[in-house]
This record gives structure tokens, C-alpha cells and sequence, in this order.
């Protein structure tokens, strides 16, 4: 019998910390998820799995530990969740934009780091990426790819210029002042009505998730 801690329970099912082995990992259920989004929270946990599988090996994410469509394992890794920890030197901001980079490099957009809970400062002050419920794997990498991974950067900037603002180069601040078509689409049409779903009626909000990531994942 594995000791198991609720992290997380919402409409889309609950994560939960457990431990195997006096080893620790999160695991994302669907099995409680509400019916009428029963669908939707599958075929997240699925897009996540696909995303983790291309990143096997590569540092600074989650390893995936398995999958059966329903429950989702992978690895936990310590750290505090961006808005917590806080970090304010250039360092940081420099190997995030490695990692994200490294991400890139391996057919994989995250599609969610405007959420601070999302980005981790690990013990030793390097970052990780976690949450991947909306992340891309496209080895095409077409044009939508592209401009998704621009967004990517333009987020990982944003959280930059609030924490680190004096380290802001030029080029960055200038990919900031460029927001890609599907941001500007996105914040025109889709971005009200998401907004009012997920914080309205769901209650959450940007940092949502923050109690799962500040002890984990």
C-alpha cells in the first residue's frame, strides 16, 4: 500500500503526492473527474504523457513513470514554484531560457508558463518546468510550433522583467513588445471568456496549483 497525499482536487480529477519505496511521485488521476469533463481531462493527461515521452532523459522536467489513460505517474522533483521562491538574479533567468531552448530542441512546446506555479527554483537555485497538461510534442514543427515556442519565451520574459527587471536586454524587451498572432488572437477573443470560466466559476487563477508545486512536483 503506497502512503498517499491529496495535493490537488478539481472538476478535471486530483494529483495526488505518493510514495513508493520511500520514493516520492505525483500522479494525476481522471478517474474522479467530473463527467461532463471526463473527456477533456483525458485527453490532457494523454497530450502530457506524449510531451513527458519526448523528453525522456532530458533534465529539469519530470520523467514519466507510466500511464494507463486514466492515472498518469512521473517523477517528482523538489523546489519552491517561481512566485514563492522569487528569484531575482540573471542566472536563473539564463538557464531557464536554456532549458526552455533544450524543450524546443526536442519537438516540445509547454503552452502554460504564464502560470508562475509552473516554473520551479530547485534547492540549488536552477530551474525546472512542470505541468505539462497542455504541452505540444510536434515533430513537424511547423509554423504554429514556432510561433508557440516564441510565446513560450515571451512568458519566461514576463516573469523575467517581474522579478529580474534590471537584467532585461534590449532583444528582450523588445520580444516582449511583439506578442505572436495566437497571443493576440488568444487575448482578443478567447482570453475574456477563459477567464471568466476558470476564475469565476472554477476559482482559479494563475497561480493556480500553487500547494501542489510548493512541496513538489
Amino acid at each position: 500500500m503506497r502512503d498517499s497525499e491529496l495535493l490537488k482536487k478539481d472538476l478535471f480529477g486530483e494529483v495526488r503526492r505518493e510514495f513508493v519505496a520511500a520514493e516520492p511521485r505525483i500522479v494525476r488521476d481522471t478517474t474522479t473527474a467530473s463527467r461532463w469533463l471526463r473527456w477533456l481531462a483525458r485527453r490532457l493527461l494523454r497530450r502530457e504523457a506524449r510531451a513527458l515521452a519526448a523528453l525522456d532523459g532530458f533534465g529539469g522536467v519530470p520523467r514519466l513513470i507510466a500511464t494507463d489513460g486514466l492515472r498518469l505517474e512521473r517523477h517528482y522533483i523538489d523546489g519552491k514554484p517561481l512566485h514563492r521562491a522569487r528569484p531575482d538574479r540573471p542566472a536563473y533567468f539564463h538557464s531557464a531560457a536554456k532549458l526552455l531552448r533544450g524543450l524546443h530542441a526536442r519537438d516540445v512546446v509547454h503552452n502554460d508558463l504564464a502560470k508562475e506555479p509552473n516554473l520551479l527554483v530547485t534547492p540549488d537555485g536552477e530551474p525546472a518546468l512542470i505541468d505539462f497538461q497542455l504541452a505540444w510534442h510536434s515533430p513537424r514543427r511547423g509554423r504554429l510550433f514556432r510561433l508557440l515556442a516564441y510565446d513560450d519565451l515571451r512568458h519566461l520574459l514576463k516573469h523575467k522583467r517581474t522579478y529580474c527587471p534590471a537584467a532585461m536586454t534590449i532583444r528582450e524587451r523588445a520580444i516582449l513588445a511583439r506578442p505572436s498572432l495566437p497571443s493576440r488572437i488568444w487575448t482578443r477573443t478567447v482570453k475574456p471568456l477563459y477567464l471568466f470560466v476558470t476564475r469565476v466559476l472554477l476559482g482559479w487563477s494563475d497561480r493556480e496549483g500553487a500547494s501542489e508545486r510548493s512541496s513538489q512536483p
